[in-house]
């Protein structure tokens, strides 16, 4: 594309410049050529008023001997003779010939004749006779050409300069055009190549500005898309904790023996590489967008005592104490029913995961005007960290945590303006407030401590 331009431009310049030098060059000369016989014209009238005095050859070979022509031998006068038989008076050195002098003055007006070395300006002039003289002024060539060579000469220095400048023009403005796309070439093979990082400045044109932005952008989309393949795949694969949890009890369950050895030692090889996938597949944050549309949500209360029943069998194989509160009537919120099984079944995993066996835990369910607060606690040993354990990727609050099992409960409350905090539960252990908001109100902090409150003095039942 560059050197397109430049053969573009240098052809359209070049056909201006010839365009407009050739007419100017022949101009030039032309009005040099003018400028010559006007000034041969007009020394040659000088001696007009001479000839319509006197025709005597005396008198007029003074005249011509005292002008700078005459002396230099360029100046002549033709004088007809006085009577037909007569003989015509001739001084200086004759150049036309007989029949131009005879035309001119016939003719009655100057005329240019060309002879060797120059031309002959022939000029007629009337006599005191009533014939016709005629006054004949050599002017060379080189005073008919005085100072066309130099004005071709600037001509053609402008007209190459004019070349050259808009070759020069014609090169910015080509890698002007052509870096912004060789960098968006650039950019696009090294995205290609997996360089998932590579973006391209925004500048140049307007249309590659605009393919620039384009591109960037939709290098940002490739980059959340897979980041959130990534995601999913790491959430997927906790979700399998569930049944791992479930197995690694029971297969504890199995006694002593080869087989029972056997299918805890698969249970174990399972579970590392489940976490294997978590810690491979956990590297960026998804774009999650709350459910929308008729019919959206579920009812927590429903959720709770689902998964309760669920978790009670191998809470009462460990022989752990279960309170559950506030899931009397139906408590309806914007999550939809997967997320917030997914988020109750990883907190409760990870009581069952990291408290001693015969620990207490239990889930209260408080229903607000804007919210729903759902609190998951433990009689454990509590979390030293609870900043960093709600960083997603962190595994240093707990031996053999990926870190994403708060990090779901997270994303499940946030999609609803909500979020997630760990404190000090009132048996002794780890609190997580769920904060689930009904009107896409973020919590404050007084309010969020205050509302929880009255939860955990209802009624609790056992399961």
């Amino acid at each position: 594309m560059r050197w397109a331009l430049v053969k573009v431009s240098l052809a359209v310049t070049a056909m201006v410049v010839i365009a407009f030098a050739v007419p100017l060059g022949l101009v030039v000369k032309e009005m040099a050529r003018d400028r010559a016989f006007s000034n041969a014209e007009r020394r040659g009238a000088g001696l007009a008023p001479v000839l319509a005095i006197t025709t005597d050859r005396t008198e007029l070979e003074k005249a011509v001997a005292t002008t700078e022509d005459g002396a230099a031998g360029r100046l002549a006068v033709h004088v007809p003779p006085a009577v037909p038989d007569g003989q015509a008076l001739e001084i200086g050195t004759r150049r036309a010939g007989a029949d131009e002098l005879a035309a001119t003055r016939t003719l009655g007006r100057a005329s240019i004749a060309e002879v060797p070395g120059g031309y002959a300006l022939l000029q007629p002039t009337a006599i005191s006779s009533g014939q016709v003289a005629v006054v004949e002024l050599f002017v060379p060539e080189g005073e008919v050409t005085n100072g066309v060579a130099t004005a071709w000469l600037v001509l053609a220095g402008v007209g190459v300069a004019l070349i050259v400048g808009s070759l020069a023009v014609a090169d910015r403005l080509g890698v002007r055009m052509v870096r912004p796309a060789q960098r968006l070439a650039g950019a696009a093979h090294e995205l290609g190549e997996g360089r998932l990082g590579v973006r391209v400045a925004e500048e140049g044109p307007p249309e590659l500005k605009s393919a620039a932005v384009a591109f960037n952008s939709m290098a940002d989309q490739v980059v959340q898309l897979l980041a959130n393949e990534r995601e999913l795949a790491a959430d997927l694969s906790h979700r399998l904790r569930t049944p791992l949890t479930v197995l690694r009890l029971n297969a504890a369950s199995l006694g002593s023996g080869p087989a029972a050895d056997q299918t805890r030692a698969a249970v174990e090889q399972l579970e590392r590489e489940v976490d294997t996938i978590i810690r491979t597949a956990r590297e960026a944050k998804p774009q999650t967008t709350p459910p929308t549309g008729p019919g959206a949500g579920c009812d927590v209360a429903e959720v709770v005592r689902e998964r309760m029943e669920f978790w009670s069998a191998l809470a009462e194989d460990e022989g752990r104490l279960v309170r559950l509160a506030g899931v009397e009537r139906p408590v309806r919120i914007p999550v939809a029913r997967p997320e917030l099984v997914a988020a109750l079944d990883a907190l409760l995993g990870n009581v069952f995961r990291h408290t001693p066996e015969g620990t207490a835990f239990s889930v209260d369910v408080h229903n607000g005007d804007d919210a729903v607060i759902v609190l998951v606690s433990d009689a454990g040993p509590g979390i030293a960290d609870p900043d960093a354990a709600l960083t997603r990727g962190n595994s240093g609050t707990r031996a053999g945590s990926t870190g994403l099992g708060l990090d779901i409960a997270r994303r499940m409350a946030e999609t609803t303006g909500g979020d997630v905090r760990i404190g000090r539960s009132v048996l002794g252990g780890t609190e997580v407030r769920i904060w689930i908001g009904l009107g896409g109100h973020r919590p404050g902090g007084s309010e969020g401590r205050r509302s929880h409150r009255p939860a955990r003095r209802r009624k609790a039942s056992r399961r």
